[in-house]
């Protein structure tokens, strides 16, 4: 299953992969849709440890993501449906459709450019602390993934982090996941070969919010 590693788990693999593919400017994103901007103690809240859950996970620190990408509720004109998961993927971020005319909006990674993909997927099955088991595609371009052929245990080190939601197409998995990470420095940027990254509190809160066959967006570049 192809995605980004955790910082940890990124000093026991290849780091030089993460400085591949797209590295948008943050400064383009647009802010006018806003409901609420916090001050910088409140989304420490936000983002602050998780004790409770199965492993746990620590707190995110927020002065190394552009605010523009922490978790807000902001005003999202579309036609989708109420419920739907929207990746705007030149952007970086993931909206999840509310009533009346609003969108709770998640900063994200990307997959790297030559892995970008565009189209209507919907989130067949989801998993709480999944096992990442790398594809052919990543074995055979990093031969040092062959430790994890058989799988990687779930655990904050895990390159999918805390939860992780599929995308099917027709009933086939698209190689496409939105995952959980700890590392909050591929937040805006391409860093997978075909999954969108959020933080772990915001995947966990997407998560509790998404129910199976949830339809999904992903909008091209």
């Amino acid at each position: 299953m192809s995605t980004a590693l955790t910082a940890t788990a990124a000093a026991r693999l290849d780091r030089r992969a993460f400085l591949r593919g797209t590295m948008a400017a943050a400064g383009a994103v647009a802010l006018s849709g806003c409901v609420s901007l916090r001050s910088r103690g409140e989304w420490d809240g936000i983002y602050g440890p998780i004790t409770t859950d199965r492993f746990p996970i620590p707190a995110v620190d927020t002065s190394m993501v552009d605010e523009a990408y922490l978790r807000r509720t902001v005003r999202y004109a579309t036609t989708e449906p109420v419920g739907t998961i929207v990746v705007d993927t030149p952007n970086f971020f993931v909206y999840h459709v509310q009533p009346e005319g609003m969108a709770v909006r998640y900063g994200a990674s990307m997959p790297w450019a030559e892995f970008l993909w565009s189209g209507i997927a919907t989130i067949d099955r989801k998993t709480e602390w999944p096992i990442w088991t790398p594809t052919s595609g990543q074995l055979s371009r990093n031969p040092e993934y062959r430790q994890w052929a058989n799988g990687w245990p779930p655990g904050i080190d895990n390159p999918l982090g805390s939860r992780a939601l599929y995308l099917y197409q027709n009933g086939q998995y698209t190689l496409c996941t939105i995952y959980g990470t700890s590392n909050p420095t591929i937040i805006g940027r391409g860093a997978s070969s075909g999954c969108v990254g959020l933080l772990n509190q915001d995947i966990i809160h997407l998560y509790n919010n998404t129910p199976i066959g949830t339809r999904v967006v992903i909008l091209p570049v």
